[in-house]
């Protein structure tokens, strides 16, 4: 069962844009959590977008981001990842 706030289609109201886009990105929609990891240029948003680039299987624009954001591509799954960037940021 997908948590509340996941079958809100608009979102929660309120939202820093890193977690806008783990957000959009576990709702499925690549692109609108593409668009919220790119708003700003933070190391947060960095890792995001390093994250969705590396799901989408754009290893070298990946890594390029994982630089931006001060870290290396990781080598657990994507689901680890996304878990671990979530307790990060929230």
């Amino acid at each position: 069962m997908e948590p509340q706030s996941l079958r809100n289609l608009e979102g929660p109201d309120g939202l820093a844009p890193p977690l806008a886009a783990l957000w959009w990105d576990a709702r499925g929609d690549w692109e609108r959590a593409h668009e919220a990891a790119q708003s700003l240029d933070t190391t947060e948003n960095a890792w995001v977008h390093a994250y969705l680039h590396r799901k989408e299987g754009d290893l070298a624009n990946a890594d390029y981001w994982y630089r931006r954001a001060g870290r290396q591509r990781p080598s657990v799954s994507l689901d680890a990842e996304w878990a671990e960037i979530a307790a990060a940021l929230a």
